[in-house]
């Protein structure tokens, strides 16, 4: 079994972009910190959503520094962004090592998109990651955490090797849909690897059945 964990920022959310948005970034000395004790935890996977500036400011040196690698879900409706990766960091991403994957391309959930939407979302937004990043995008996080059967359907059809969702619960190996445990600012060091270091619980079997809901409604 797998822990992923999944960053949104590192460090100071100085503007909203979303309503609740600066819930999800955790403070870099806890983020550095934390780093420092998964050390010892290589079944902890990493992985980072929205594409922010903070993911190459901050992550990328901090990762490299400790030898670990991530993914990176990027948004390709924000590479023009000066808050957001450009195609310069995706760039320096994947040189470093680092795997690039798709998160959309106007972060909107995947419930219920249009032909034309979902057109823009899984593969638009893929094939401007692609070009920008140079090499190959086979992974995608679902915006927001939001998904139905239909939306898997889709991404399957779409030929994506891996789908990771924000689910909180361990993930098998080899699993096509993945969950992962989302970081917020009221994390410390201690409390996220609480959750590294715990069995499985009343609190995974409760996520993980609502999961199964999710899949099939």
């Amino acid at each position: 079994m797998k822990i992923h964990l999944c960053f949104h920022g590192v460090g100071t959310c100085r503007e909203e972009r979303e309503p609740g948005e600066s819930r999800y970034w955790m403070r870099e000395s806890v983020f550095l910190g934390l780093l420092d004790a998964l050390a010892d935890h290589p079944h902890v996977l990493l992985s980072f959503d929205d594409g922010n500036r903070s993911d190459v400011d901050i992550a990328l040196p901090a990762l490299m520094a400790r030898d670990r690698t991530a993914t990176f879900f990027a948004l390709a409706g924000r590479l023009d962004d000066p808050r957001s990766l450009s195609a310069h960091d995706l760039h320096a991403l994947r040189a470093n090592g680092m795997s690039i994957g798709n998160h959309g391309w106007s972060h909107v959930p995947w419930r219920g998109l249009s032909t034309a939407d979902g057109q823009r979302e899984f593969f638009d937004a893929r094939r401007a990651l692609e070009d920008a990043s140079g090499g190959a995008v086979i992974d995608a996080a679902l915006p927001l955490g939001r998904y139905d059967r239909a939306s898997l359907r889709r991404l399957k059809e779409a030929g994506y090797r891996t789908v990771y969702t924000s689910d909180r619960f361990p993930a098998r190996s080899g699993s096509w849909l993945q969950a992962r445990y989302s970081v917020t600012a009221d994390d410390t060091v201690d409390s996220v690897m609480a959750i590294v270091r715990h069995g499985p619980g009343i609190s995974d079997a409760r996520n993980l059945a609502k999961s199964l809901i999710k899949r099939w409604r």
